[in-house]
């Protein structure tokens, strides 16, 4: 893994990068590695890649952050990318691999309230997927609107939400 993280960090080579972000991204099935990752800076490297423009880098990115986004810990260095994710989402062609990886690591850190103020902001694009995606954008985007409509304090912001 230590070997798999600095390779990532050494290389510029996009096809390199994306077979050693899925590489991690398997590996962080098994929760010991989840923790192994976090340990030697994993997270931070690999959320460097979020500002990868090649989009299939971007999206095993994504892919790795959710798979290690199932620890308590992970989450907690995970969060600092919310804002970022949020603004992928948006950006990305509507239905795209991109779009749904972020879709899925939002939903993951949206399971508890903790982050959910770092996705407020996000609401009108989460409404305006759910009417113009497809039914699996749509299902993503309903789980994370579910998870945050859970919490109270985010509900006028539901409900004020302009789209």
């Amino acid at each position: 893994l230590q070997k798999l993280i600095h390779l990532l960090q050494a290389t510029d080579d996009p096809l390199i990068q994306e077979q050693a972000l899925i590489t991690l991204s398997n590996s962080a099935a098994f929760s010991v590695n989840q923790d192994i990752i976090r340990n030697l800076d994993g997270l931070s490297v690999i959320g460097g890649m979020l500002s990868n423009c090649i989009p299939k880098v971007k999206e095993k990115a994504l892919n790795a952050l959710n798979n290690l986004s199932m620890n308590i810990k992970n989450q907690e260095e995970i969060q600092v990318f919310i804002t970022q994710v949020c603004r992928t989402v948006e950006s990305a062609p509507l239905n795209s691999d991109v779009q749904l990886a972020g879709l899925r690591l939002l939903t993951n850190m949206s399971v508890t309230n903790d982050y959910h103020q770092r996705m407020i902001n996000s609401i009108p694009c989460f409404l305006q997927l759910l009417s113009e995606g497809t039914e699996t954008t749509q299902i993503q985007v309903l789980k994370v609107l579910v998870n945050l409509s859970a919490n109270p304090a985010v509900t006028r912001h539901l409900l004020r939400a302009q789209v």
